[in-house]
């Protein structure tokens, strides 16, 4: 159905992204494509799509793919229907029911009678009855507009179906709805995505770096099962390395105190012997060169051994822990930090919630804040953390320091470098080497202090704020993550689990996730 055959793509800048990949797609098979931030898993599929061309290698289908990306701005100036790409057939399908349509309509509808009915089907069937195909795109939240498109593959029952994280922004009841049509549907489909629950799905996994495509026979669970004896092995194979490095360096070094005893030993009985000396220069040099050669060899091989070392190291995985470190939290467990009674917010005159709300947050809780998509889970963290005042209720805050980490990481400064994003943060003034240092732990070497913020991954900039977080004076009282998972890898994701379960202040979390939710010893849910 689709194939790509020794596709590669480089970025501008010369950079390659990947090389040689070699993919082969079959009718009704399903594939999950994973690989670390940045690796180019998005390239690939919109190289799929046909949207973007590689820069060298073929790419041969026999199917019109159906491309749903993970961002949907561009398409914010279109209606629902516009999106849909049926806004020309349903103007064609009025214009005749009217008695007006032309021959043109006619061509433009194709026998598409249905196409109307379809699509409100479709619609439905993601929760989006209520929305009208001429609703503009830009006043549906993110979720809604994954369910747009999510939708539309019943509307163009597409042969192949190519989806880029299409759990991001999804509600639980949307991600149950899409968990339910990958597990069911025989449709032909490549996935990218970090959510554990869908990975499980698919029969295939494809694993994706600089080095090609690598596939996996089974699903995710499988594949995990298989990467963790290849790390097994891996690391192995560099305790092998290591100790043949060493054995080599103390083969060098007795080599060479065996050569200097008896260079030494040869020069005392020559003297002794009354040797001319000149034929004692001769004698020399040949030892001198006798030992450089020695050493040469020994360099070689100690050089060769080392550089295979290095290689082997360089394919390790990425740190699994990269701690906050914060002290113990200076509030006793159980201090009010936030309550209110019958709170409520309007959107003009519109109260935002159906009952006013009574809310308490102790110190030391770790909540979870649930509910669907617009039932304002991100207005009531912006109530807790007092950047809205209500519309009603009372409200008692006691936080003397909030962390807000959200999906875009948003306190990373684009305009920074990274190393002026961490002096930034810098506020108890320790020494610029242990700033640097903080940076290499959290996987940012030299080379990289000077990038830019802006030119940085979804992983990297969650490394970074974490490492920052590190660096400043004082642990928050509240740390409050909205939907912090939505652009990370699963590596990535490990990381910030590992990090948020070090921390031992108050958390408030909003995610979908629930694999995610079950890792950082979540305590209490909030409904809305």
């Amino acid at each position: 159905m689709l194939a790509l055959q020794d596709v590669s793509y480089t970025h501008a800048n010369g950079d390659l992204l990947f090389d040689h990949v070699h993919f082969h797609i079959h009718r009704h098979e399903k594939i999950a494509l994973i690989g670390a931030n940045g690796t180019g898993k998005s390239t690939l599929l919109r190289i799929m799509a046909g949207l973007l061309p590689p820069v060298s290698g073929v790419v041969r289908t026999d199917a019109a793919p159906y491309y749903i990306p993970q961002a949907f701005g561009q398409f914010d100036s279109l209606t629902i229907a516009g999106a849909l790409k049926i806004d020309k057939k349903l103007h064609a399908l009025q214009e005749i029911l009217e008695g007006r349509g032309t021959e043109a309509d006619l061509l433009t509808l194709d026998d598409d009678w249905t196409v109307e009915t379809r699509c409100r089907e479709a619609l439905a069937g993601w929760g989006l009855s209520h929305q009208e195909l001429r609703q503009p795109l830009k006043s549906l939240s993110g979720g809604e507009k994954t369910r747009v498109f999510l939708a539309g593959i019943a509307v163009h029952q597409p042969e192949l179906i190519l989806l880029d994280e299409p759990s991001n922004h999804l509600d639980g009841a949307a991600r149950a709805l899409l968990r339910d049509y990958i597990s069911s549907t025989d449709d032909t489909l490549v996935m990218v995505s970090h959510d554990r629950s869908l990975l499980a799905l698919p029969q295939t996994v494809c694993e994706l770096n600089k080095q090609g495509l690598t596939t996996y026979g089974g699903n995710y669970d499988f594949y995990a099962a298989q990467k963790e004896l290849e790390n097994e092995a891996l690391d192995q194979h560099i305790h092998d390395k290591e100790r043949m490095l060493r054995k080599a360096r103390e083969k060098e070094r007795e080599t060479m105190e065996r050569q200097q005893k008896s260079d030494a030993r040869g020069k005392a009985k020559q003297e002794k012997a009354g040797v001319a000396r000149i034929m004692m220069n001769t004698l020399r040099n040949h030892a001198e060169n006798s030992t450089s050669k020695t050493k040469t060899r020994h360099a070689e091989k100690i050089g060769q051994l080392s550089g295979e070392l290095q290689e082997l190291r360089a394919a390790l995985p990425e740190p699994d822990k990269m701690k906050f470190g914060f002290d113990r939290s200076s509030l006793h467990r159980g201090k009010v930090l936030f309550a209110a009674e019958r709170m409520e917010f309007s959107y003009g005159n519109k109260p935002l919630w159906t009952t006013p709300l009574d809310i308490r947050i102790l110190s030391g809780e770790r909540i979870a804040l649930s509910g669907a998509n617009g039932s304002g889970k991100t207005t009531l963290i912006r109530l807790v953390l007092g950047d809205l005042a209500p519309a009603s209720g009372s409200v008692y805050r006691a936080l003397s320091g909030a962390v807000c980490i959200d999906q875009d990481y948003s306190l990373v400064d684009n305009r920074r470098t990274v190393y002026g994003q961490a002096r930034h943060f810098n506020s108890s003034g320790i020494p610029e080497h242990e700033v640097k240092t903080r940076l290499s732990r959290f996987l940012f070497p030299k080379k990289d202090w000077d990038k830019p913020c802006g030119a940085l991954s979804g992983g990297e900039r969650m490394r970074l704020l974490l490492c920052c977080l590190t660096i400043t004076s004082r642990s928050p009282d509240l740390i409050v993550l909205d939907e912090p998972t939505n652009n990370l890898d699963i590596q990535n994701t490990d990381i910030l689990a590992a990090a948020v379960n070090a921390y031992e202040g108050t958390l408030l979390v909003v995610s979908h996730d629930e694999h995610f939710l079950s890792r950082i010893r979540i305590d209490r849910k909030i409904s809305l």
